[in-house]
């Protein structure tokens, strides 16, 4: 196995400068509409970006120790070459595309993702946005192991794949020609997939290639301006709370549950799954209100 470089750490220097970019294109044009920048929403997600460097380091432990041990019983090899990189890339991003999907729509997954949503403001900074709780998303990629992926390799597709997404986070880029909006994923996707309105909520999971979306039904393409934000933000700054607010969410509703039932769908139902009594109250309600 190749001693593959740490391609997020060579890329900082560019992110810094993009984002330098970004703002100061801000300071000079700005469209009264767009998102733009806000000091303690930027303080944030720095603070954010930094935390997941600390936390990453330390759930990496337990599941590099997985994925050799996988990786050390399966017979099967893949070598990681010039010519298998491109194709080792193209199965991480299938995978990434099912992992983003799943952690929109289990909620104890979304707990861990809606830290990357949580800021109402679309900037290069928002990238930066991450989760301290990132442990969720290893399964996905267990299927590349038992067919003979090195761990090493993986780590270094999904770094790309990071680094990818960090340019697709900005208003200041309009729509691409449409080869390049037609297989990629570019900033005009992303806006819809980090917009709060019902008709984008849930789409557009790719990670560098959009067309997955386009296959399993989950794409949508960018219409009416993006509101972004959570259906319900959060009305903090605190590294802590956003980390951690759905936890703190699933835990109060599980201890309010009333049988077991309701407890799983609280935890691995969708962000919105209600119990059917609750559902039947909602739908009373917007039927006298109508």
């Amino acid at each position: 196995m190749p001693n593959l470089p740490d391609v997020v750490l060579w890329s900082i220097p560019a992110f810094v400068l993009l984002t330098v970019v970004e703002m100061v294109s801000y300071r000079f044009h700005a469209d009264e509409e767009e998102a733009g920048y806000e000091a303690k929403d930027t303080a944030t997600s720095l603070s954010m970006g930094l935390g997941s460097l600390f936390f990453d380091f330390l759930w990496k432990i337990p599941i590099v120790a997985i994925y050799t041990l996988l990786y050390e019983l399966t017979p099967l090899r893949v070598p990681f070459e010039w010519w298998t990189f491109p194709l080792l890339l193209l199965a991480q991003d299938f995978f990434y595309y099912w992992s983003h999907r799943g952690h929109h729509v289990i909620r104890i997954l979304w707990a861990c993702h809606v830290v990357h949503h949580s800021s109402r403001k679309f900037n290069f900074t928002t990238a930066l946005r991450q989760p301290w709780t990132s442990l969720t998303s290893w399964p996905f990629y267990l299927p590349m192991i038992v067919l003979g992926v090195h761990p090493a390799a993986v780590a270094f597709c999904s770094s790309v794949n990071l680094v990818y997404q960090f340019w697709i986070h900005t208003e200041r880029v309009d729509r691409l020609p449409r080869p390049f909006e037609f297989v990629l994923n570019t900033p005009s996707h992303h806006r819809v997939h980090h917009a709060s309105q019902g008709d984008y909520l849930d789409r557009n999971f790719g990670g560098i290639l959009i067309v997955w979306d386009r296959i399993f039904g989950s794409w949508a393409a960018e219409e009416e301006r993006p509101v972004y934000g959570l259906t319900k933000n959060i009305e903090t700054y605190n590294p802590l709370r956003v980390a951690t607010h759905e936890y703190a969410a699933i835990a109060r509703d599980v201890r309010a549950a009333r049988d077991w039932r309701e407890r799983a769908g609280r935890v691995f139902g969708g962000p919105g799954w209600q119990p059917e009594a609750a559902r039947a109250v909602e739908a009373a309600r917007a039927e006298r209100s109508g």
